[in-house]
């Protein structure tokens, strides 16, 4: 089933109750004037088990250590925003899988050989779906990106995601003055910024889900990232983030600054199509796939990560 992802923009009070996620207004709590029944009437709840993402984008969101510990126990990614309202942190349950210590340890002793074989699979599948937005948005055959993608060695050594992404960026926003892809950069970085926030968490939270270390990558190494194999993971779905934001671009919007409508459209991530294996799903049950089977890659019982293709 598709997990609901949840966007809090303006002050709200947060809590548990049977196992629903209680939503009042403060400004309706606070109010004297108002009857207790249009209080209670205005009162919003959402199943716990029907969310799957929570951003919070207010400084004056409360939230209850009791909500806080259901949506963990649930395995749900808890977003935070800064004063910028830019996604800051992210909050994860520690475990989400019946047999943790079992699959740790599966992916703690994965030979580096597989590693370097996964991280080729992984620059793959990300290489042809940049391709693929190239043609969908620009109308683009990339031979060279196709033909960049089958000479990915193990690991990568030739670097030629890198190669890859120059020319990517270059035709895919090429016609905006300034343009490169950097977080600081100019619009539509910004776009870009948050809609890979949301995906990390994604994955992220598919990764604790299938009972992984978010933490130990198989390619990011930086002793400061709590989720270098999400990072790792996100790399074919990024492609996915950048179509929908060419796809804003294209329409006409004004991306000079992050609207609540245009985060409303970034916010639909998690349910875009995506097919893996010729099977049509939601990105997030997608990613859902592609973190099972990364475990079965670390496990021994397959050699390849189900990534998805885009069409």
């Amino acid at each position: 089933m598709i997990k609901r992802t949840l966007y809090f923009g303006n002050p709200a009070y947060l809590s548990v109750r049977l196992s629903q996620l209680e939503i009042r207004l403060p400004e309706v709590e606070k109010n004297t004037t108002l009857s207790t029944n249009f209080k209670e009437s205005s009162v919003k709840r959402i199943p716990i088990e029907d969310i799957g993402v929570v951003v919070l984008d207010n400084r004056q969101i409360t939230i209850t250590q009791g909500a806080l510990g259901a949506l963990l126990d649930n395995n749900v990614a808890i977003i935070s925003c800064d004063e910028q309202r830019m996604p800051s942190g992210l909050m994860l349950p520690l475990a989400g899988n019946t047999t943790q210590s079992e699959r740790f340890r599966h992916q703690i002793e994965a030979s580096l050989p597989l590693k370097k074989q996964l991280w080729q699979q992984t620059i793959q599948a990300k290489i042809i779906n940049q391709s693929a937005v190239l043609y969908i948005q620009r109308g683009m055959e990339c031979g060279n990106m196709e033909a960049w993608a089958k000479q990915v060695k193990s690991g990568d050594t030739d670097n030629l995601e890198g190669r890859a992404a120059a020319f990517y960026w270059q035709n895919l926003f090429g016609n905006i003055k300034g343009f490169h892809r950097d977080r600081d950069g100019v619009a539509p970085n910004n776009l870009l910024n948050y809609g890979y926030a949301i995906l990390r968490a994604v994955v992220a939270r598919s990764l604790v889900g299938s009972g992984l270390l978010p933490t130990l990558g198989i390619h990011h190494h930086n002793r400061y990232n709590a989720y270098c194999l999400a990072d790792d993971i996100m790399e074919p779905y990024r492609p996915y983030v950048d179509r929908l934001v060419a796809e804003i671009v294209g329409s006409g919007a004004n991306i000079t600054e992050l609207t609540p409508e245009l985060k409303s459209k970034l916010l639909s991530i998690p349910i875009l199509d995506v097919v893996i294996n010729g099977r049509r799903s939601p990105l997030m049950i997608g990613v859902g796939m592609t973190t099972a089977s990364l475990y079965r890659c670390y496990s021994g019982e397959i050699r390849k990560i189900a990534y998805p293709i885009m069409e």
